[in-house]
């Protein structure tokens, strides 16, 4: 199963735990990371062109670690390494790269359905 570590190690939760490497368990089509016995995920669907980041869920106690944007870089980061374009459905995806602009992210917004 792949790894991906967040992209900067000095970057700490507060308090100080650092964030495990995120796995990308493609059996449940999610990248996740576990703390403390407990699952944080990223919910994504894979076609042979496309990575679809769907839904980001970090359990409550989990929270103010910036464990979600160690997922969300982990998708972003593995669409670009296999050369797959990006759907975001995601809003916090979405809004992790409108904070990250030093990146080159390209990635098609879904198409809405009235």
């Amino acid at each position: 199963m792949p790894t991906y570590k967040p992209d900067d190690p000095g970057e700490r939760p507060l308090d100080e735990t650092p964030i495990p490497p995120v796995r990308d368990n493609r059996d449940a089509s999610r990248f996740e990371l576990e703390v403390d016995g407990q699952i944080a995920l990223l919910r994504y669907q894979r076609t042979a062109t496309t990575l679809a980041l769907v839904h980001t869920e970090v359990p409550e106690p989990l929270r103010g670690r910036h464990l979600g944007d160690a997922l969300a870089k982990a998708g972003i980061d593995a669409a670009q390494a296999e050369g797959l374009t990006l759907v975001i459905h995601c809003p916090f995806v979405r809004a992790y790269l409108r904070k990250h602009p030093e990146g080159q992210h390209t990635w098609l917004e879904p198409v809405r359905r009235p």
